[in-house]
């Protein structure tokens, strides 16, 4: 299995410098290339091998006087973007033909040198290394220090150089594992039902309480941004309170990853089987509830419990999202009529009493072990703009918290479920 592991790097003033000046001509690579095929495309010419491509925007132009500076750099990294500008064609004749599975794919785009997120890679042809010193030493740029928080399991294949919004450099290394890694086997199932007022409701009636970690952040977020509107465009001062910006949404975003890897990992452990609905993420998030939706990360939790899973040998699945698990009675299996979001318990004509979201924590769990997952069928809703009450920060969204773990509810129960019309939104809250 690959593993990606991320660590911090501080780099000094020079290397800064010439970590940007790779990352600049990584960027004119990729753009120059797919010029030249947006170029031949348009003239009606044969499309440009990667070959031919690789000869004619690296090659030969370090041999003009436009594009010398080329030279500069390590040539791996020019290389690894244009296998970049590949790959995204790749993705994208495949996507059209019906070869690539999932959600259609947009043809690659000219990379912005405004882009908040800049990286280049290094592969082994590079000869990157890392020192025992415990610094990573790269090709044309030097030694850099790193906060190793932990040993590679291996040797890496690949590291790739981030820089953040925020202004942070990051080295990801990719490694491959042969050990056995797999948990000592236990009895227990589950099944889990996201939602919005508890993150994630167990079929044993576990609930953990949603930690809203945007939420919590929103009056410093407001003050922040406001800041920032108030700046002159091309100031210094603006420069600085751009990155302030980034940096408070990136603190938001990696607690919440950190609360999510913690979580996973602990239902992974404590669980041979996990199941999960399969929400229409990208649905919700056009709808009155997008912050809070965009709040969960939802997606990203279920895609640590999925590589999780298979990385120690637990049973992962996705139960389909039109499985009736709400309306459905765990005891019976009679699927009553539907039922608005304030209901959060109802009674079934055979007498059996539920709360809303075990009970559809325990139907997910039926689901899974009897077989009804999701077979990877796309639902495309039409586009539904978000209200412009989801798409700012209000100060009473901002209300103060006690801690992660004793977050008070939404007010009026907010809660959300999949949507249950096939092919489009629902016009009203979703079901």
């Amino acid at each position: 299995m690959q593993l990606r592991y991320r660590f911090r790097l501080y780099p000094d003033a020079a290397q800064r410098t010439a970590l940007a000046q790779a990352f600049g001509c990584a960027r004119v690579v990729f753009n120059d290339g797919l010029r030249a095929r947006q170029t031949a495309r348009e003239n009606g010419e044969k499309y440009i091998s990667d070959a031919d491509l690789s000869k004619m925007v690296i090659t030969q132009a370090k041999g003009t006087p436009q594009r010398a500076w080329l030279g500069e750099v390590s040539a791996v990294v020019l290389q690894q973007a244009l296998a970049d500008l590949n790959t995204a064609y790749r993705n994208f004749f495949n996507s059209i033909t019906g070869k690539r599975a999932g959600r259609k794919v947009a043809p690659p785009r000219f990379w912005s040198r405004k882009d908040n997120r800049q990286a280049i890679r290094f592969t082994r042809n590079a000869r990157f290394k890392i020192l025992d010193s415990g610094r990573l030493r790269l090709p044309k740029i030097g030694d850099v220090a790193v906060r190793w928080s932990r040993d590679l399991p291996s040797e890496p294949s690949s590291v790739t150089v981030i820089k953040d919004a925020a202004g942070r450099y990051f080295a990801s290394f990719v490694v491959r594992t042969a050990e056995d890694e797999t948990l000592p086997a236990v009895e227990s199932q589950v099944g889990i039902d996201l939602g919005l007022t508890h993150f994630a409701v167990f079929s044993d009636g576990t609930k953990v309480t949603a930690p809203k970690f945007l939420r919590r952040a929103a009056r410093k977020l407001k003050r922040l941004q406001r800041d920032l509107s108030r700046k002159t465009k091309g100031s210094n001062r603006r420069k600085k309170a751009v990155i302030a910006v980034a940096k408070a949404h990136a603190k938001v975003a990696d607690t919440r990853r950190d609360w999510q890897h913690k979580l996973s990992t602990a239902i992974i452990r404590d669980n041979q089987a996990v199941y999960v609905e399969d929400l229409a993420v990208v649905g919700l998030g056009r709808t009155r509830l997008a912050r809070s939706v965009h709040d969960a990360g939802w997606t990203s939790f279920t895609a640590m419990l999925q590589y999780k899973a298979a990385r120690y040998g637990r049973t992962f699945g996705r139960v389909d999202r039109f499985f009736p698990s709400t309306r459905m009675c765990s005891d019976c299996g009679r699927v009553n009529d539907k039922m608005a979001l304030n209901v959060r318990s109802w009674d079934c004509p055979c007498g059996s009493h539920h709360d809303r979201d075990v009970n559809a924590a325990i139907n997910i769990k039926a689901a899974g072990r009897a077989g009804f997952i999701d077979r990877g069928a796309q639902v495309r809703p039409g586009a539904i703009p978000a209200p412009r009450s989801e798409t700012v920060t209000h100060q009473n969204a901002a209300r103060a918290t006690r801690s992660v773990t004793g977050i008070a509810d939404l007010q009026g129960g907010e809660d959300v479920k999949r949507s249950r019309c096939p092919g489009s939104l629902c016009p009203g809250p979703p079901r």
